[in-house]
């Protein structure tokens, strides 16, 4: 393993990108070997993971160490539950759950600096049914969400908030289909909130990238969704300006749902330069901890 420095120099290789990833995992122990193979294929260098159905003390972190990243994580028994992984490197958190919410227990949110990064990982309510309690508590976690996202812009750091955000933004991310229509994913209110996030300076890494077609990161398993490419686009990656401008790649890791034991939705990515920005500041540098 190359060592940690926090400067180029002999021995040690700058990576000359950064890939984050978002993966809702849906269940972590349980479908462990799907992720510890994921990540040694893809090698994302930060990965934020949702839906860990897991109690805090039964985090893998063990099996995550070996496969070469050290790990942040709010667990939480049966439900929800955020970590983001960092590949070489020890995720410093910065924020254990989302501001505003004095009486909210549910492992949602979690911000941690990976190298001069700040990285935000969130699951965002589901919200089914609506209306109703579960519609509400969606909306009223949005709106927190916002608050504090633009509270993150306004500091002008590079800052990524990634991860399942229950929110189908436009037609263009759902398959052709009515049966969607009363669904708290797609519902007007909640498209609104995500474009007035959107609006406040982040970069829709994904859509950037693939500005036009599917680009599906959940399929449903009910109904067979995955082998009749019934897929949604949840899970979302976006970036501060400092970020956005170094934007290079993105996709989503889609046979990764087709594997045994999957679960229902596929790593979404995007890939950003280390090179230095058009307004001179360069990132920290990332050194790179592939074994060789």
């Amino acid at each position: 393993m190359r060592p940690v420095c926090a400067n180029p120099g002999p021995g040690c290789r700058v990576r000359t990108s950064v890939k984050i990833a978002t993966f809702n995992i849906n269940g972590i122990n349980r479908r462990l070997p799907n992720l510890l193979a994921w990540l040694q294929a893809a090698k994302p260098d930060v990965a934020c993971l949702q839906e860990l159905k897991a109690a805090h003390a039964d985090f893998p972190r063990d099996a995550i160490r070996e496969a070469g990243y050290e790990a942040v994580w709010q667990g939480e028994r049966s439900w929800n539950g955020v970590a983001i992984l960092a590949r070489g490197r020890e995720p410093v958190p910065t924020r254990r759950s989302l501001p505003g919410g004095p009486h909210d227990d549910q492992a949602r949110y979690l911000e941690a600096a990976v190298d001069g990064v700040l990285i935000a990982c969130l699951y965002l309510p589901n919200g089914n049914p609506q209306p109703g309690p579960k519609f509400d508590y969606k909306l009223a976690w949005f709106e927190r969400l916002i608050i504090h996202a633009a509270e993150l812009h306004a500091t002008g750091l590079p800052v990524v908030l990634a991860g399942d955000y229950n929110v189908v933004p436009t037609d263009a991310d759902i398959y052709p289909s009515k049966s969607w229509g009363r669904n708290a994913l797609l519902q007007p209110v909640v498209r609104e909130a995500f474009a007035r996030l959107l609006a406040q300076g982040w970069t829709d890494a994904l859509r950037t990238i693939h500005p036009a077609g599917p680009l599906p990161s959940f399929w449903d398993y009910m109904r067979d969704g995955f082998s009749r490419d019934a897929g949604l686009r949840l899970d979302h990656i976006l970036l501060s300006p400092d970020l956005a401008g170094r934007l290079t790649d993105a996709g989503v890791d889609r046979s990764v749902r087709g594997e045994q034991n999957a679960s229902d939705h596929a790593p979404a990515w995007a890939s950003v330069s280390n090179k230095r920005a058009r307004n001179g500041r360069p990132l920290a540098p990332f050194p790179d901890h592939d074994q060789h």
